[in-house]
């Protein structure tokens, strides 16, 4: 009885919690490297593809869009991106202890993680 008791409890903290309306993703896309001649090009297909992922996964608008990693493997690039709503950037913000998101620890703890794989 007890455990049927505890059982149905547990059901029913579960029903009425409410879920948290953040929005936090993260999504990859790829850019061809063989139409790319300079770096106008590149920033233009870029932009492109990152626009055309944004657009087709997002089911919200985002407040937050930041690059976490770019790779080169044969003739394409591929970016990833984390994007968040403003809600989700209030998350992310709030499990850095506060931080702004573009303070100067962030930007030498990005330099140490990040690596050159080739030159574009």
């Amino acid at each position: 009885m007890r455990t049927l008791l505890s059982a149905l409890l547990g059901f029913a903290l579960g029903a009425l919690a409410t879920p948290a309306l953040a929005h936090v993703v993260e999504v990859t896309t790829s850019v061809s490297l063989e139409d790319v001649d300079d770096q106008e090009g590149l920033t233009a297909a870029l932009h492109a593809a990152v626009n055309e992922a944004l657009d087709g996964a997002l089911a919200f608008k985002p407040t937050l869009v930041a690059l976490t990693r770019a790779n080169v493997i044969g003739e394409r690039l591929y970016v990833r991106l984390l994007v968040a709503d403003a809600e989700g950037e209030e998350m992310l913000r709030d499990l850095r202890g506060g931080e702004p998101a573009g303070d100067e620890d962030r930007d030498s703890t990005l330099a140490q993680h990040s690596t050159v794989k080739e030159t574009i």
